[in-house]
């Protein structure tokens, strides 16, 4: 019994020490806390290049968007450059208008992105800005994903500040990750002065 459960134990430490490996060995996009309230955050961005491509109207990923931009940074794109990848996976838009972007790596400006060889991958910059961003766990879904949107919508309505931009989900662990250790965020852009 007391055998079973030491393996038990280790096997648990085993699982939360290699997702929290796996998500700190990679660069993530940059920001500077302005302020924190729990697990909400008002945060400055500075300009973010990304690869970005469109998702089918199932929004997972399961059409080869993720593959697509895995493809881009492996290799596919003009140059043959490898780039690594950051986290988080940000995903925004919905039905045929969503998109799965990868952040480039700090030192890769847009100029310095090599062009894809996949015409439905491009690069483009997200602007810099002041964005309202709650963390949040569990498995990515339409209802975690409404649930946390709204959450953060009501602190922002009660704060007085103003959603000037639909939410970007970023995902920032892999797949085998268990639901409740994942750590996923969903931001808002707001006044600079907020």
């Amino acid at each position: 019994m007391w055998i079973a459960l030491l393996i038990l134990v280790v096997a648990v430490a085993l699982v939360l020490a290699g997702c929290k490996t796996t998500r700190a060995g990679y660069e993530s996009a940059p920001y500077r806390v302005v302020r924190s309230n729990g697990n909400i955050e008002i945060r400055d961005y500075p300009a973010l290049t990304m690869v970005e491509t469109p998702m089918g109207s199932s929004g997972h990923g399961a059409d080869g968007s993720f593959n697509r931009l895995f493809r881009f940074i492996t290799g596919g794109n003009d140059a043959k450059q490898k780039i690594a990848m950051t986290t988080p996976v940000l995903m925004s838009g919905s039905g045929t208008n969503a998109l799965m972007a990868f952040v480039m790596p700090a030192k890769l400006k847009s100029g310095d992105v090599p062009k894809p060889k996949d015409d439905q991958v491009r690069v483009r910059e997200l602007e810099s800005g002041r964005f309202a961003v709650l963390r949040y766990s569990g498995g990515r879904n339409p209802d975690n994903e409404a649930q946390s949107h709204g959450r953060l919508r009501a602190w922002m309505k009660a704060g007085g500040l103003r959603e000037l931009s639909p939410p970007i989900y970023g995902y920032f662990d892999p797949p085998w990750t268990p639901a409740f250790l994942r750590r996923n965020e969903v931001m808002v852009r707001t006044e600079p002065g907020a």
